[in-house]
C-alpha cells in the first residue's frame, strides 16, 4: 500500500510539539522556541536579508552544481569507457575522494585569495570526484547489445547518445543530482562562511558569533525550504517523466 503525500509530513507535528516542549521546559535563548525561530525568519524577510543571503547562496549553489556534474560526467564516462583514461585518473580520483573538503577549501583561499573564484573551484573540485565515480559505473554497465543494434543501424552519434546511452545513464545521472545537490549546499555554506562576505553560511557565522540560535535555525530552515521545493518541484517530476521515457526510449529508436 503506497503512502500518501499526507502520511509522508505526518511526522512533522509530532517534531514541532516535542521542539516546543523540549524548549518550554529549559527555557533558555539555546533552543528557542518554534515561534521565535519563526518571529527571526519573518523580520529577516521583512527586511530583505534573507532573500538576498538566499539569492546569493542559491547562484553559488547553481552555478557549481551545473560545472561539478557537467565536468564529472565527461570525466567518469571517460574513465568508464577507456581503460587508459581509468588508469590514470583513478589516483587521483581517490585522492580527491579522501581529501577532507575542509582542507581543499582552506588551501584554495590561502592559493588565491578570498575571492569568489576560489570558492566555486572549492566547491566544484569536491563535488566533481562523487559525480566521477557513480557515472564510472554507469557508463561500466551499459548494455553491448545495444550497443551492436546501433552499430546495425547505423546510429549517429547523437542518436545513440540520446537513445541508447541517456536511457541507461539515467538513473545514475539521478543518483548524482541527488547526492550532488545535498552534498553541494552543504559545502558553499562551509565556504561562505569561512571566505564571504555574503550567503546564508556568512549569516551563520554572524548567529554564530553572539549564540544567536533563533537566527541560525531560521536561516538553516529557510535554505532547507528551498532545497526541500527544488526536490519536489524539480527532480520527483523529473525522475517519473525520465522512468518512463527510459521504457520506451530504446523501443521507439
Amino acid at each position: 500500500m503506497k503512502a500518501t503525500p499526507l502520511a509522508s509530513w505526518a511526522a512533522l507535528p509530532l517534531l514541532l510539539a516535542l521542539w516546543w516542549l523540549l524548549a518550554w521546559q529549559l527555557d533558555t535563548s539555546l533552543l528557542p522556541t518554534p515561534s521565535a525561530v519563526l518571529a527571526t525568519l519573518q523580520q529577516e524577510a521583512a527586511s530583505g536579508e534573507l532573500q538576498r543571503h538566499l539569492a546569493v547562496t542559491l547562484r553559488r549553489v547553481a552555478l557549481s552544481f551545473a560545472l561539478a556534474m557537467a565536468l564529472g560526467c565527461l570525466v567518469g564516462i571517460a574513465m568508464g569507457r577507456l581503460a587508459l583514461v581509468n588508469a590514470l585518473l583513478d589516483p587521483l580520483l581517490v585522492l580527491l575522494l579522501n581529501l577532507p573538503a575542509l582542507v581543499l577549501i582552506i588551501l584554495l583561499y590561502v592559493w588565491f585569495g578570498l575571492v569568489e573564484a576560489a570558492a566555486i573551484m572549492a566547491v566544484v573540485i569536491n563535488k566533481i570526484p562523487n559525480v566521477a565515480v557513480t557515472l564510472r559505473e554507469g557508463a561500466r554497465s551499459l548494455d553491448p547489445r545495444l550497443e551492436q543494434m546501433a552499430r546495425i543501424y547505423d546510429f549517429s552519434t547523437l542518436r545513440r547518445l540520446w537513445h541508447v546511452w541517456v536511457p541507461q545513464l539515467f538513473p545514475y545521472l539521478m543518483a548524482a543530482t541527488r547526492g550532488g545537490l545535498a552534498l553541494i549546499w552543504k559545502i558553499v555554506l562551509v565556504v561562505e562562511l569561512l571566505g564571504r562576505s555574503d550567503g546564508v553560511g556568512f549569516q551563520l557565522h554572524l548567529a554564530f558569533q553572539v549564540f544567536d540560535v533563533a537566527a541560525l535555525l531560521a536561516y538553516s530552515f529557510a535554505f532547507i525550504g528551498v532545497v526541500q521545493l527544488i526536490e519536489l518541484v524539480v527532480l520527483q517530476p523529473l525522475e517519473r517523466r525520465a522512468s518512463r521515457w527510459r521504457r520506451s526510449g530504446v523501443a521507439h529508436a
